[in-house]
């Protein structure tokens, strides 16, 4: 049995050749390959070994950094490109030109460029994350934490809670554009591919292209 996992903080992407886990979490199958997104503590109460793995666990095998720019390779992307990946506490950007890394940087120390929060902010006003849409106004969001107070005084003075979280996510598109040193295009990796806010939010500063949840699993496959 073969496992590629890339463990996050709250779901964990898993390539396998087997059918070891839960169906309900077994997105497709593909080239004899399931596909799992699943929460991460699944991971742990059926103490599943992987072959190899990256993220947030203590014995993971692979650098994060190097999965990402493996996987995107395999995705066919521009010689000339800039991939993000944008988890739920950390964000990461890989350069290339002419089909070689040139830069990069990790950030992993605050909240205001990734998932989590949104995640909390969603939960907290019983909003979906469709219900979220582009605004052309954006919060500034320089700290996770004041982004949420500039929300909660957004709301108390009348402003909608999807609507106001919509613009902390336009501010945290355009932090991500910003800390991946403003490219023309960008190729987009993680859970925010799936968040139709963010990515036309991103769309605004540069070309986006979602390349789905699972480029770091496939940059484990050897």
């Amino acid at each position: 049995m073969v496992v590629y996992l890339d463990a996050g903080t709250t779901y964990s992407k898993v390539i396998t050749n087997d059918k070891i886990l839960d169906e309900r979490f077994c997105l497709k199958n593909y080239d004899g390959k399931n596909y799992y997104i699943l929460p991460s503590k699944i991971i742990k109460e059926q103490k599943i070994v992987p072959t190899r793995s990256c993220g947030h666990m203590a014995d993971a095998s692979e650098n994060e950094i190097i999965a990402l720019a493996n996987g995107a390779k395999k995705l066919n992307i521009d010689k000339n490109a800039t991939v993000i990946d944008l988890g739920s506490r950390d964000a990461k950007w890989i350069n290339f030109k002419d089909g070689k890394f040139h830069d990069m940087d990790w950030n992993t120390s605050c909240a205001s460029s990734t998932g989590a929060t949104v995640e909390m902010l969603l939960k907290f006003y019983d909003v979906n994350s469709d219900d979220l849409k582009f605004d052309e106004e954006k919060f500034t969001v320089t700290c996770g934490i004041f982004g949420m107070e500039k929300i909660m005084d957004s709301i108390s003075g009348g402003i909608k809670p999807a609507e106001a979280i919509s613009k902390f996510v336009h501010g945290i598109a355009y932090n991500a554009w910003n800390f991946a040193k403003r490219p023309e295009k960008i190729y987009l990796s993680g859970g925010f591919c799936e968040n139709k806010c963010f990515v036309d939010s991103l769309n605004n500063y540069a070309e986006v292209i979602p390349l789905g949840r699972f480029v770091l699993c496939e940059g484990l496959i050897e």
